[in-house]
Order: structure tokens, then sequence, then C-alpha cells
């Protein structure tokens, strides 16, 4: 019975808690960073996926170089809210600066994220600065772009990622997806609004700064939207009032003093005004004619690990490789799909994607590159009513995404699977680095029209030295290739 009486009371006792206004049962808590869950991508391939969205960003708007002052002070500034994600939630985030003068900042999948020259002079303290940062770490950290499209979708973007060459925009174009900055990876629905809201108003708490500063900065934003509004609003959907939906977050954290404004944030927005910026048409005019991606080159704005993106693909590297590790088997197996069928050594591997696949021997792949091997590829969508010109198109493709990319020979007409086919001798730079050089590769590119329709193209790729010793082999799987 006392038993029984006991928990009454307690049960009496918890609803009289629950009755009570929250601010006075938790009046100082300490706000914590949520789990961000599974997206059901893993942190390898989101890392991928950004960086290889990065590397068009570089080829379609001018990007400050990290030695300008402003791009070193936003980057400090980034390092500095970096410091309160817990180790485990956290990401190699990258701040940088793009010579716009719309008000707008964007993050992509895995870390990367740049700030609009325009935003930094359209805050009035470093805490608004703060405050658009950590909203854009927080799509980062909650890993929006990873939930954001159906299942299905991130298959095709996934396999195109492991298609041509590692994966380059034309194979994600040809795949059906839009790529790169303002398109997919960036459409954010107002519940993800929300909640980067939330999660950035805990960074910024945790940094010492009012989580206020961000809502009325977007709040401010939103009085510009007479004139058709400021870009992020475009980019960003308004998920209500803001600063009432923050005032009510923050309503039951411990009070802190915080802080507003700082001397560096002072210098950085006097220096960015001297800064040429261009406006959104301007921009997106000189990234027809190519003008970025050379201005970033040659600027240095390019960030290390990424140095091809100024028209080309991030450069990856395989070091450690001998041609034992790599010396392909004897016997064959054999690898079906709908599309066609090929047989190759049983020592080797292979990984499929969307439209694509990859038959390598361990030892020649990387995260972002083959070393060895031949990459099979399917692009649907091309016009092979003459092969020729299709051929001509896929190779200005691959130029376009992959340094110093040359024709070696050039093509000359074969018999592919019983069909009539193209055969080009390619030569470029291999992923496979000596003394800190890559080493010169040679890529074979064969291309033919399927009964599908489409083009069907395979490269088979080595570095220069070995190319010679694996060209019988490469001959054997191409000829037994069948389409279907």
């Amino acid at each position: 019975m006392r038993w029984r009486v006991s928990n009454r009371f307690l049960v009496g006792m918890l609803a009289a808690a629950i009755a009570l206004p929250v601010w006075s049962a938790i009046a100082t808590i300490e706000p914590q960073l949520p789990d961000p869950g599974n997206p059901g991508m893993s942190r390898e391939q989101q890392q991928q996926l950004g960086l290889k969205t990065a590397a068009e960003v570089y080829k379609q708007m001018p990007v400050l170089p990290d030695s300008d002052p402003v791009a070193q002070y936003v980057q400090q500034l980034g390092r500095k809210l970096v410091t309160v994600i817990p180790p485990e939630h956290s990401w190699p985030y990258q701040f940088h600066v793009i010579q716009q003068s719309d008000i707008n900042a964007f993050a992509l999948p895995g870390g990367p994220i740049f700030i609009n020259v325009g935003t930094i002079g359209a805050a009035d303290n470093e805490a608004e600065l703060a405050g658009v940062m950590s909203h854009e770490m927080s799509h980062v950290y909650m890993q929006h772009s990873a939930k954001q499209a159906p299942k299905q979708q991130w298959a095709n973007i996934l396999g195109a990622l492991g298609g041509l060459l590692g994966g380059t925009a034309g194979d994600l174009a040809q795949a059906g997806i839009q790529f790169g900055a303002g398109t997919l990876l960036m459409r954010y629905s107002r519940q993800d609004e929300a909640q980067a809201d939330a999660v950035g108003a805990i960074i910024m708490y945790k940094n010492g700064y009012n989580p206020k500063a961000m809502a009325e900065f977007f709040a401010k934003l939103e009085k510009l939207a007479g004139n058709g509004g400021p870009q992020f609003l475009s980019d960003h959907p308004n998920p209500g009032n803001r600063v009432e939906a923050v005032e009510k977050e923050i309503a039951n954290w411990r009070p802190k003093n915080y802080a507003q404004d700082s001397p560096a944030f002072e210098q950085a927005k006097q220096e960015s005004k001297s800064i040429k910026s261009y406006n959104a048409q301007q921009i997106a005019d000189g990234a027809k004619s190519g003008q970025w991606a050379e201005q970033n080159r040659k600027s240095g704005a390019v960030p290390p690990g990424m140095q091809g993106a100024g028209g080309q693909e991030p450069v990856a590297t395989i070091t450690n490789v001998s041609y034992d590790q790599i010396r392909p088997a004897g016997d064959f197996k054999n690898f079906n799909t709908n599309a066609f069928g090929i047989s190759y050594p049983a020592n080797w591997e292979v990984a499929t994607g969307t439209n694509s696949a990859t038959i390598a021997p361990a030892a020649g792949v990387g995260q972002n590159a083959v070393a060895y091997g031949v990459i099979i590829a399917i692009a649907p969508n091309a016009d092979v009513s003459s092969i020729d010109r299709a051929t001509q198109d896929l190779i200005k493709n691959l130029q376009d995404t992959n340094a110093g990319l040359r024709i070696y020979n050039s093509s000359q007409k074969i018999q592919v699977a019983r069909a009539e086919g193209r055969s080009t001798m390619l030569e470029g730079n291999s992923p496979i680095q000596q003394d800190g050089h890559p080493l010169p590769e040679r890529n074979w590119l064969v291309t033919v029209a399927p009964p599908s329709g489409g083009l069907f193209y395979l490269v088979f790729t080595a570095t220069e030295s070995d190319f010679a010793k694996l060209q019988p082999t490469f001959q054997k799987m191409l000829d037994s290739l069948q389409l279907r």
C-alpha cells in the first residue's frame, strides 16, 4: 500500500511539474547539438559529392584566393565556429568567399561553404555574419543535402560519381542530374531551414554570440524583398517568423554575456568594399565564357587537393603501386548487365553505378581515381546520328574535366561487338605520382552506338610504362564484349 501511495504521489508531483510553465522548471539549460541522424549516404560519399560540386563552383563563380585578407578573416571565424561541434559529428569544413555582390551563402555536402562578399557588406556586426555561417554549417551538420533527395535519385548521383574517370559533371548531366551551385544540392525545405536556424543558434550560443543576431539578419533581408529580394531568400525558403522562433528556442538557455562585434570584422568589412564583385547576371555570363575558371586558376583561388577545379576535376593520387600488384590473372570471369556483358581478369574487381561500371585491380583504384583498369559507361542521351561527332563531343568533355588530357592517336574505325565503333588513343597524367609528379598515362577510348541507343564507351587506362603489358588483356576484354 505504501508503495502504491508513494507512486501516486510521484505521479501527482510529475503532473504538477508538467503543468508549470517550462521556464520555471528548466530556467538555465545548456543546449546541446542534436544527433544528425543517418541519411543513408556515407560520409565518404557526401565528401566526394561536395568536392565535385565545389570544383564546379570554381568553374562557375569568381572565388577569392585564400591569401586574401577578407578570405582569411572568414576562414578564421569559421575555424572558431567549428570548435564547438563534437568530433564524431564534425566535417572537414572549408570556408571560401565568392566575389558576388548579391547577399547569399551556401553549403555543400561534406563541408565546403561559400560566402558572398555582398553578405559580409550587409552584416552590421560579426554576430550577424557568424549567424549566416552557423546556419550554413548546420545544413552540413544535419546532412540536409543527403536527406532531401529520394533514394533512387541519390543512386543515380552516386552511380555517376562512380563513372568515367572517377565521375564528372558531364556524367551527372547524362544521368539527368543538375549539378552545381544553386541546383539540387542546395534546395532546402522550410523544415530544413527551421532546423538549420535551431542548430545554428546552438553553434552561435556555444561560441558566445547571441543567436538572435542570426534571425535578425534574415529578418533584415526579408525587408529587402520588395524588389525581388536577396538571392539568399530564393535559395533558403523562409520557415516562418525566424526572430520569434529563435527567441522561443533560446528562452530557457543559461544567460551569457554575448560578443557582438570585433575589430577584425570591421576591418574585413572595410576591405570587402574594395574587392571587385559581380552581380548574378555577370557571373552567369562569365561562367559561359570560362572567365572564372581561368581567373581562379591564375589567382591561386583553387585550394590544394582540388587543383584541377579551374575547369578540371579534383585531383586524386594513388601511391606505392607496383605492376605485380595489378598484374591481371590468366583466367577470366564474366560480368553481365541488361545492357552489356564482358569478361575480365579473375583477380580484378567490379564496381557498378547507374549507367556505369569500373573493372580494375584493387591496388589501381583510389577514392577519386582509376589508375589501372577499364571504365565502362553509357551516355543515354548522346546524339549518335554521327558516331564521329558523338566521339569528339565525348573527348571534348573529357578534356574539359581532366587536366592535361590530349589526343595521342586520332580516332579510327573498328568493329566492336559486331557494330561499327571508334578507337582513340589519349594520353594524360596518371593519378600515380613519383617524386611529387604524376606519371604519364595512356587511355584507350572505344566508342560504339549500342542497339539500346545512346553512346556506349570504354576507357582502358594504365600508366604509359605499363600500358603495353596490359594491352593484350584490354584487347581480350574488348573482344569478349556483347551489347544488348
